[in-house]
């Protein structure tokens, strides 16, 4: 088990854990949960050893096996596979192992180093790394594509891919969520039900702790509090403790009143001189409960949009995808990903876009934020559409080197000019102070939004979206890097919002609470869903379920056509160049099936010999012995089929 007993962590002059005692018991699923900078972090470089407690006494056991997400972008030209297949660390030490044992002639060396091979599962290693990298939304034909050929997101799916791949005790997830669709968040769930090590997650998503853990360990003002029980029973167990808390303070002040207005009234009389000091000591033994610290959460609210054109927005037979490449021959079409959508956005539609990975829903949104031009048909847009739009990397919009007054000041500069200003205050000092509704106060106005954490530069796109007072919300993943509170008050703000809103999002408490209707892009289609969000869910593991199925059908089928086709080969060259009498092939025939079963009674005999745990030197001699009689069986195979070809077409 891991234990902390009066544990302190600072950074640098910040204390983040002042006298922490904890203990988290073997098989465990933690959420770890706080405020963003309050040390969340900070205790994960505790588990993983790269930072030391302070004070007190932190212990994990040596033996433990961990794995974690690392959070550097890789730059390799490995294949996704093999990229994934190296986060097994015990299979890569024992295959070093093996090369470095058969350069000897050391038998028993050699013995050991295949039965580590063997235990580590080399013999399926690729096939494990392929349905890891599949879950996470990657398609069969990426999985033998170079690592630096995908985007930044893309490359952190492999991190994780790597990470789920690596044999762990205990397994350390910091925002696992973060770069998934919601059907690879969805298979992630699944998978880490079936861990059986202590895992520890950090996530801002509540439906995906309430899923995958059984213990919230809470960090607060230099506290560490366990709770038993997943997100939703933490928070109904802590605002049970405040409102406790918030009582017993209640209490305690009127009792300090009631004793010093005692000893202010009777500390000068003589008589009761006695009895005043007993309650100055009185005081001063109290144990003094602390008030309770408003969390001061973020909230705002969209301002109401100055019209509302009914509909939105027509689509009639519109194809979404994107232009060919700049580069691209003359003539090159257009990739098209969504064809011939004919629908009509209304006002006051809360409207989820649903889809598995690669589907087009970005596209489909893209298209509609004017980002894109469809490829074919007519989008008709309503008299005074204004479009606020999240666009799901926050940087697509903002400016690393400006800071975010100069944002505001650009986009005031931007609007003026296509004539969008309608009776927002445009003055800097009403910029900065729409800035500070936003949390973005004193010195960070003018602070570089390059060096600015991802929440805050979501919290940025979000405050100038506000700003347009937009009728239409195009919202693709807003809640990524957003801290749990920001998230509250996104829905919040969502559903006081008087225009129409179309979000795409993994967040599944978000669409829950602001979506009434949910629109399906898959198949190159875009239809209604009629179901609600657990439907979903079942149907995103019946069409994974289903493309396995089919992957590995067709991989069957594929090998079995290609065994056809080079023994008909072979036969027909044969043919070409030596025809051969029919007795002779039947000899031939004859021959090989009795060399193939005098070699499968071989193998039974070696494998038999092998499971009876012989001597290492045996063990090496027969491991080498049946791996060629396997080889010789898989060289008669073929041939067998050749000449069994040929004779069915003489």
């Amino acid at each position: 088990m891991i234990t902390l007993k009066n544990v302190t962590l600072r950074r640098g002059a910040k204390v983040l854990l002042d006298g922490a005692t904890v203990t988290i018991n073997p098989g465990e699923k933690v959420g770890l949960v706080g405020r963003n900078g309050a040390g969340k972090s900070s205790l994960f470089a505790l588990f993983n050893g790269n930072l030391h407690e302070d004070g007190g006494e932190y212990h994990i056991p040596t033996q433990w096996r961990m794995g974690q997400v690392a959070q550097d972008m890789p730059e390799t030209d490995q294949s996704a596979t093999d990229f994934v297949v190296d986060g097994d660390v015990n299979l890569l030490a024992a295959q070093q192992e093996v090369t470095a044992a058969e350069a000897t002639d050391d038998y028993d060396r050699m013995a050991h180093a295949y039965m580590a091979l063997q235990d580590a599962g080399a013999h399926d290693a690729p096939a494990r790394a392929q349905a890891l990298i599949q879950g996470l939304g990657f398609k069969t034909t990426e999985l033998d594509k170079p690592v630096n050929s995908f985007s930044g997101g893309w490359r952190m799916r492999l991190q994780l891919a790597r990470a789920l791949m690596c044999p762990s005790d205990l397994l350390l997830l910091d925002e696992p969520t973060n770069h998934l669709d919601l059907d690879a968040l969805v298979w992630l769930e699944a998978w880490l039900k079936r861990y059986e090590g202590t895992m520890i997650v950090i996530s801002h998503d509540r439906e995906f702790l309430d899923a995958v853990t059984n213990v919230t360990l809470h960090i607060d003002a230099g506290k560490l509090v366990r709770y038993g029980g997943n997100y939703s029973k933490f928070e109904d167990m802590r605002a049970e403790q405040m409102e406790l808390q918030q009582n017993a303070f209640a209490k305690q002040q009127d009792k300090i009143a009631h004793l010093q207005k005692f000893i202010a009234r009777f500390k000068a009389k003589a008589s009761k001189a006695k009895q005043a000091q007993s309650r100055v000591k009185a005081l001063d033994r109290m144990e003094k409960i602390a008030p309770l610290l408003s969390e001061a959460d973020f909230t705002f609210e969209f301002k109401e949009p100055a019209n509302l054109p009914n509909p939105m927005l027509s689509m009639s037979g519109v194809s979404f995808g994107y232009p060919p490449p700049e580069d691209a021959p003359a003539g090159t079409p257009p990739t098209v990903i969504v064809r011939n959508v004919s629908k009509s956005v209304l006002a006051g539609q809360r409207i989820g876009i649903l889809g598995a990975n690669g589907q087009g829903k970005s596209t489909v949104v893209k298209t509609i934020a004017r980002d894109l031009k469809p490829i074919s048909g007519e989008i008709t847009e309503g008299k005074g559409l204004n479009i606020g739009y999240f666009a799901q990397q926050e940087l697509d919009v903002l400016r690393p080197a400006d800071t975010p007054l100069e944002h505001m000041i650009r986009l005031v500069k931007d609007m003026t000019a296509a004539g969008k200003i309608i009776g927002q205050q445009t003055r800097e000092q009403d910029l900065r102070s729409f800035l500070g509704t936003f949390n973005f106060g004193g010195d960070m106005v003018k602070q570089a939004v390059g060096s600015m954490s991802g929440g805050e530069k979501a919290r940025l796109v979000l405050c100038m979206i506000v700003w347009q007072r937009p009728n239409l919300l195009l919202l693709d993943e807003p809640t990524n890097h957003l801290d749990l509170a920001t998230r509250e008050a996104l829905a919040m703000a969502l559903n006081e919002f008087e225009g129409t809103v179309m979000l795409v999002s993994h967040d599944r408490a978000l669409l829950r609470s602001v979506c009434d209707e949910f629109w399906m892009v898959s198949h190159g289609g875009v239809e209604p869903f009629d179901g609600d969000l657990d439907d979903y869910q079942r149907y995103l593991l019946d069409e994974a379920k289903r493309q396995r199925e089919a992957i590995k059908e067709a991989s069957s089928a594929a090998a079995k056509a290609e065994r056809k086709a080079q023994a008909e080969a072979a036969a027909a060259a044969k043919l070409r160049h030596k025809p051969a009498p029919s007795g002779s092939l039947k000899r031939k025939l004859a021959d090989l099936e009795a060399r193939m079963a005098t070699l499968q009674a071989e193998g039974t005999q070696l494998e038999g010999h092998l499971c009876q745990s012989p001597p290492p030197a045996d063990f090496a001699n027969q491991g080498k012995r049946l791996k060629a009689v396997n080889e010789e069986l898989q060289t008669l195979e073929e041939q067998w089929l050749a000449v069994s070809s040929e004779m069915e077409a003489l």
